[in-house]
């Protein structure tokens, strides 16, 4: 196994592909080590001192670190977790039934409007975020205010740039092509608020 490294636009991630696919389908995002517990990749990445988030793409493995340790001191490390993961023949999750993200599967019950929007997400938005090593995850939509509810994962989680790429690039996108769309808003997982709410 060959595993190169690529930067994203958040300084305190890094992705790493495997040139083998890690996910079937969709994504996994563990931005805390208690949301690791499934799977054992995942955990063993966590163990290691300065990691704060993992996230699982197509053919990606992206880390988030501490701004106190460096990434000479880290990716040895997390090469070593990797490559001792796929020697041990074990699964990438421990239940599969909490495996792959379907926020995006298009229900009989969804408006036209929520399909229109989970098919742009699908289609057009979520390959771009996973370029940069991480994702998009459609949270909701209220036909009220035309408020989408997005939240970032992986590498965009945190990044400096993702409130601009979240305005400026999908939120255009969105008004562009559904009219009922009037704005986005970033939905945070419980540590995203936490960080926030210490600055």
């Amino acid at each position: 196994m060959f595993i190169q490294t690529q930067p994203t636009p958040n300084p305190a991630s890094l992705m790493f592909h495997l040139g083998k696919s890690v996910m079937e389908a969709g994504s996994a995002d563990f931005p805390n080590a208690r949301n690791a517990m499934n799977s054992p990749l995942a955990r063993s990445l966590f163990s290691i001192n300065g990691v704060t988030r993992v996230f699982f793409g197509s053919d990606f493995v992206t880390v988030t670190k501490t701004d106190e340790i460096s990434w000479d001191i880290l990716k040895p490390e997390i090469f070593a977790a990797i490559m001792d993961f796929y020697t041990s023949g074990q699964p990438l999750f421990l239940d599969e039934s909490t495996a792959a993200s379907n926020d995006t599967a298009i229900y009989e019950d969804d408006s036209e409007t929520v399909a229109m929007i989970k098919e742009l997400l699908e289609t057009r938005i979520r390959p771009a975020v996973q370029d940069d090593g991480g994702d998009i995850v459609y949270r909701g939509f209220d036909p009220e205010s035309g408020m989408v509810k997005l939240q970032m994962q992986g590498a965009c989680s945190g990044c400096p740039s993702s409130s601009v790429t979240l305005k400026s690039g999908i939120e255009n996108m969105l008004m562009h092509y559904v009219p009922e769309v009037k704005g986005v808003e970033q939905e945070l997982d419980g540590d995203d608020e936490e960080i926030v709410g210490l600055e």
